[in-house]
């Protein structure tokens, strides 16, 4: 840093001790994390006359470092100063515009995401904000904030498993306390720069196990009254799932796209720019923070049944209405997807041994459209056949055997198609709609929590793959992939166990691909994601 640096402390705390990037550097200072050093001692070697530029010497060493290939963030400051004056005049007003400006409330501002909800941003942020200033004047991390928010969920999902009013109401009111948490856990972070590769994992994952928790505890407070919901509970993760994983693999698709514009996209822009059309359209999308508003008050007003009612037709409201936008986007576009695209998107596929046999070798010849249209119709014959056939058929068997074939032609070539990023939802959709139509006809006690356990275990799975990609890391080895089947070996081993086991025996079937894909998935993610290389996925907040 340099001796003549006159600004905010803030401005230093955010190039200074920033861990997610390998460089970063303000006006006046710079620093490297390990993966930088030996570019910038390289940097460091050389005289000073010979660095480019004639500003401050860290901001010279900043620009060698970058020539020399690494980057360097250089974070959005807005209103806090950082500067190094070279006459007394420059100083004075240096130091006169420091104190012109509330570093403390800055801060604060910074802390809180700057693209958020309706509900977020105006009923939780204005006071979750000063929590986290108090986590962090008390030395509380975001881990620790974001494991009460867990625990919190999950005394509220057991609450809500009593089957009684008091425990329904207590349930909606501590999911909302959970929600705060889990607000307060980021605008931790970013308010005092505590970023790390496990509060990325926990970030990651958590939100999803406390609102699956939720749906599981609304099922079993359900069943104690006689009321059966279990088909409703999966159902509504299983949407949210799709929905989620249609998020990712259209953003992924296109965020690095080349003559990436359509007119359904600029008209997206114009309407961002009228300032009520932008919270309605965040509304209606029903965002985590509506969600979770709505199910605490449904919870704590009426029944299992009601919430889920409202949670299906609310969250597939948003679904279609944001898939029918991206269609549209895709089709106006002339985008040219980069391989780096298509091969998060063959990760997301999360092809089996049998699926990936028959797409080799790679790139072969389809037709434009050929790889969302094959998604579409096996995905259809499979999902049609378990809802329609009788539960044990044979003839099921050969058309999950169909599914394989298709499964495994569809991602035979890179998806580099207009439509190719629905491929991965659609075989969300085929493996865990198929589970759920398998438990539903299977008509015997144990079965669809059973299946909601081999959904959620399986789901793990993706959302893990989901934050790995993005990460930057790639996507779960193959060997895992390869060892829990694939989605087309969960599909056809789901099928086989229908058609040649007991009924009554299914339940344990699925209970026992649960637990075995569970322990699986959480080995091999909790050592990836406490180990020194995972990345950290933690999103920005407003810019200071």
């Amino acid at each position: 840093m340099d001796s003549a640096f006159v600004g905010h402390v803030h401005a230093l705390r955010l190039a200074l001790t920033d861990p997610r990037f390998d460089a970063c550097a303000v006006t006046g200072a710079l620093t490297v994390q390990p993966a930088a050093r030996a570019a910038l001692d390289k940097a460091a070697a050389l005289p000073p006359t010979a660095l480019e530029g004639s500003g401050p010497y860290p901001d010279r060493l900043a620009g060698a470092v970058e020539a020399a290939g690494t980057a360097v963030q250089r974070p959005e400051l807005g209103s806090l100063v950082a500067a190094v004056p070279t006459t007394a005049p420059e100083r004075d007003a240096a130091t006169a515009a420091v104190a012109a400006v509330d570093e403390e409330a800055v801060r604060l501002r910074s802390a809180v995401k700057s693209r958020d909800g309706f509900f977020t941003t105006f009923f939780i942020s204005p006071y979750s904000r000063y929590l986290a200033r108090w986590c962090a004047r008390r030395g509380l991390t975001p881990n620790q904030v974001t494991t009460a928010s867990l625990i919190t969920a999950l005394v509220a999902a057991g609450c809500a498993a009593t089957g009684e009013r008091w425990g329904y109401v207590t349930a909606g009111v501590l999911l909302l306390v959970s929600f705060v948490l889990d607000c307060t856990d980021g605008q931790l972070a970013r308010y005092s720069l505590q970023y790390s590769t496990m509060g990325a994992w926990l970030d990651a994952t958590f939100d999803r196990a406390k609102e699956y928790s939720f749906y599981a505890g609304l099922a079993l407070g359900a069943a104690r009254n006689g009321d059966d919901v279990w088909a409703l509970a999966l159902g509504s993760m299983i949407l949210m799932t799709c929905r989620h994983v249609v998020d990712f693999a259209f953003n992924e698709a296109n965020h690095d796209a080349t003559a990436n514009t359509s007119p359904t996209a600029a008209l997206s822009d114009r309407l961002d720019s009228v300032g009520w059309t932008v919270w309605i359209r965040r509304m209606i999308i029903l965002p985590i923070g509506e969600r979770w508003a709505m199910i605490a008050v449904l919870t704590a007003a009426t029944s299992p049944r009601i919430v889920f009612y409202a949670l299906l037709i609310g969250c597939a409201f948003g679904a279609l209405y944001t898939t029918a936008g991206r269609v549209l986007r895709s089709l106006t576009r002339k985008a040219k997807r980069t391989d780096r695209a298509a091969q998060a998107l063959a990760d997301l596929a999360d092809s089996g041994p049998l699926a990936s046999a028959l797409a080799s070798p790679r790139d072969r010849a389809l037709a434009a459209g050929a790889s969302v249209g094959l998604a579409v119709v096996g995905s259809v014959l499979i999902t049609g056949g378990a809802a329609r056939q009788a539960f044990g058929d044979p003839w099921l068997i050969g058309t999950a055997a169909v599914y394989v074939i298709f499964s495994g032609v569809a991602v035979s070539r890179r998806l580099k198609g207009a439509l190719d990023w629905l491929v991965p939802p659609l075989f969300r959709f085929a493996e865990y709609t198929t589970v759920l139509a398998l438990a539903a006809k299977a008509d015997v006690p144990g079965a669809l929590p059973a299946a909601f356990g081999l959904v959620a275990a399986v789901a793990y799975h993706h959302y893990d793959t989901v934050y790995r990609i993005r990460g930057g890391s790639g996507a779960p080895p193959r060997w895992l992939v390869w060892t829990i089947g694939g989605q087309d070996g969960r599909v056809l081993l789901t099928v086989v166990l229908a058609a040649v086991l007991p009924r009554g025996t299914f339940p344990v079937a699925l209970t026992a691909m649960a637990v075995f894909v569970a322990l699986v998935v959480l080995a091999e993610s909790i050592r990836f994601w406490v180990s020194s290389g995972a990345p950290a996925v933690h999103d920005e907040g407003e810019p200071a």
